[in-house]
């Protein structure tokens, strides 16, 4: 007697939305921006060790990214902007892992959330794969919003979080002013102020 097959285990979400996620081959037409928000408003930050009533979210952190690359060229065209807000999409589906667990973890995981990257960007009209200098930039501007939160929220001092992130160089006292003391905010209203960016930066790209 032949040996019963299982069937395969399931590897799709299903979503707010309605659509269903394949995780090991994501499909852009089943990525909805409305989900993408809901799911990064509520993954936090830091395993959610920040000060305050609430996690520092996800959604929160792309906006400060976005901002910051803003700040650090300010010529970057909107598109690239928009490529800076959505630069942690996959977490909506995957989860914020703190950095050394992704190394622990290795190539495998990486490669799942490029594979997700590249179809939210297929999705709002970006390339696959970013430039070269447009991904070093999100990195720079990724690597001070690090700090900014781990001075302002998750306890490090200023001079430990030299030694594990990029210091704000190249933004100007103003700039930094402008940006402010990062607060966490409540799930709905992160998830606000995440879709409402992004609405602005599609808008604008799309005319």
């Amino acid at each position: 007697m032949a040996p019963r097959k299982h069937p395969p285990p399931r590897a799709w979400q299903r979503m707010l939305s309605g659509r269903r996620l394949d995780l090991l081959n994501p499909s852009p037409l089943d990525i909805e921006i409305e989900d993408i928000a809901h799911g990064l408003a509520r993954v936090a930050r830091w395993n959610g060790q920040t000060i305050g009533d609430h996690a520092f979210s996800v959604a929160q952190h792309s906006v400060l990214v976005e901002r910051i690359a803003a700040e650090l060229r300010g010529d970057l065209s909107v598109r690239w902007r928009l490529a800076a807000l959505i630069h942690d999409a996959p977490e909506y589906v995957v989860g914020d892992l703190i950095t050394p667990f992704k190394a622990a973890i290795g190539l495998d995981y990486r490669a799942l959330e490029d594979r997700l990257l590249q179809a939210v960007h297929i999705r709002f009209g970006l390339p696959g794969e970013l430039p070269k200098h447009v991904s070093t930039l999100i990195k720079r501007a990724d690597k001070i919003a690090a700090f900014l939160e781990a001075t302002q929220l998750a306890g490090f001092s200023d001079a430990e979080a030299r030694r594990f992130f990029t210091a704000p160089r190249g933004l100007s006292a103003q700039s930094l002013k402008e940006i402010g003391s990062q607060e966490p905010l409540a799930p709905p209203d992160a998830q606000a102020i995440f879709m409402s960016r992004f609405q602005s930066l599609i808008e604008a790209f799309s005319n």
